[in-house]
């Protein structure tokens, strides 16, 4: 096994320097490079109609990331929608739920959140509710197994794309010669595949978060060395640690 000294993470860089990427490069002596290799882009307002959907239909929101929230209250300002403080929402991580203070005056009885990052541990609080309707926040891709396993629950949600992932361009002044890729989503793994055609994995080792991503990546042609979450390894950063914890070079 080589020595890794290289890292591609495709997301932008953590605003704090204490993060655990600045600790892995610590104790492991790798470099790690924060390009996004998707951006998003907001459907405008008439797009938006086209869906046939009235927010205010909706008793409560579903949100699964920060873009999620800004895309929804931003479409609702566009529409001229005054969103109603009796709205609930329902959030997949906690660092979403304390989002959402940007645009409301949080209260425990408006916003709930999964401890462990999966709307299934919600459940509970939406038997308690049995009258709600959920509106859920995507992207224009979207995997619809949350959809179908609520239903198995006789959780009904309507997805509402609010906005579209698409990929960017890759700096032409950055040469791509990593040993390790850490990517998040499937759209991250198209725009690698546009952005290099010719590549080939071979000795790269890749990192993916997510079933659905591992999915495309091996449909794709890829081999996936680390995924996340798994036993053990809540998050790819986790997961990634341990990986470095067990076969970098002493």
């Amino acid at each position: 096994m080589e020595e890794i000294k290289k890292i591609l993470v495709s997301q932008p860089r953590p605003i704090s320097e204490h993060n655990p990427y600045a600790d892995m490069s610590e104790r492991h002596g790798v470099n790690f490079d924060f390009i996004p290799l998707i951006h998003l882009e907001g459907l405008d307002a008439h797009e938006f109609r086209q869906q046939r959907i009235n927010p205010l239909d909706y008793t409560a929101v579903l949100l699964n990331s920060k873009s999620a929230a800004d895309h929804y209250f931003r479409m609702c300002e566009e529409l001229r929608i005054n969103v109603p403080e009796s709205m609930h929402y329902y959030c997949i991580s906690e660092a979403i739920a304390n989002y959402l203070q940007k645009y409301i005056q949080f209260r425990k009885r408006r916003v709930f959140f999964s401890e462990n990052n999966r709307f299934e541990d919600l459940l509970p609080t939406m038997n308690r509710r049995p009258n709600e309707k959920y509106l859920l926040v995507s992207s224009d891709v979207h995997n619809d197994d949350l959809v179908k396993r609520m239903a198995e629950h006789k959780i009904i949600i309507q997805p509402a794309v609010m906005y579209r992932t698409v990929a960017s361009e890759w700096p032409q002044d950055k040469p791509f010669d990593y040993d390790m890729l850490v990517i998040f989503t499937s759209s991250g793994l198209q725009s690698l595949r546009k952005n290099f055609p010719d590549w080939k994995q071979e000795k790269t080792l890749l990192a993916c978060f997510g079933q659905n991503t591992c999915n495309v990546a091996e449909e794709l042609g890829f081999r996936v060395d680390i995924k996340a979450p798994a036993e053990g390894c809540p998050s790819i950063t986790i997961a990634i640690d341990q990986y470095l914890e067990s076969h970098q070079q002493s």
